[in-house]
């Protein structure tokens, strides 16, 4: 009976030091991760470690490890899509009612993750691979007035 609570238990505990661990240090790799959880007192293997990471939400950048933008507050969201499009986004093409966002490698995941927490009434849902996200839009003038706010600030600057 006390088992799944420990097992709960030390799932938060691992959990709230790798939140930690990110907010203090730089983190690159899930190496240099389970190495600081390691001399926390925390062992880890790999496929835990990663199963962490995905449910807390936290995505890899051009530093390292980032928290997820949902801890950020309210006010900092909308500056979080800009700041995380500007960073990222490399191209943004529509295609029928789809949107695909080209990053370059390791950036589609905090793109997606962006721009399912700014909570865009266009976007239907996304999908994010290694260096693309494809958004999924209700119809087609949804996914070209995207697109055109997605562009990155210097492609704006320079479109005719």
């Amino acid at each position: 009976m006390s088992k799944p609570s420990t097992t709960t238990d030390s799932r938060s505990a691992r959990r709230q030091q790798i939140l930690l661990l990110i907010e203090k240090h730089s983190i690159k790799s899930q190496a240099v991760l389970s190495d600081a959880l390691e001399k926390s007192g925390i062992e880890v293997n790999q496929a835990t470690l990663s199963r962490d990471l995905r449910d807390i939400g936290v995505v890899k950048g051009k530093n390292g490890y980032e928290l997820p933008s949902t801890m950020m507050s309210p006010i900092t969201e909308k500056h979080s899509l800009w700041h995380t499009v500007n960073q990222w986004v490399l191209s943004a093409t529509p295609a029928l009612n789809q949107l695909v966002l080209r990053t370059p490698p390791g950036g589609a995941q905090a793109l997606g993750l962006a721009i399912d927490n700014a909570d865009l009434p266009e976007v239907i849902g996304t999908i994010a691979g290694d260096d693309t996200v494809l958004v999924i839009c209700a119809n087609d003038r949804k996914a070209k007035a995207l697109a055109r706010k997605l562009q990155p600030a210097q492609n704006q600057r320079n479109a005719p």
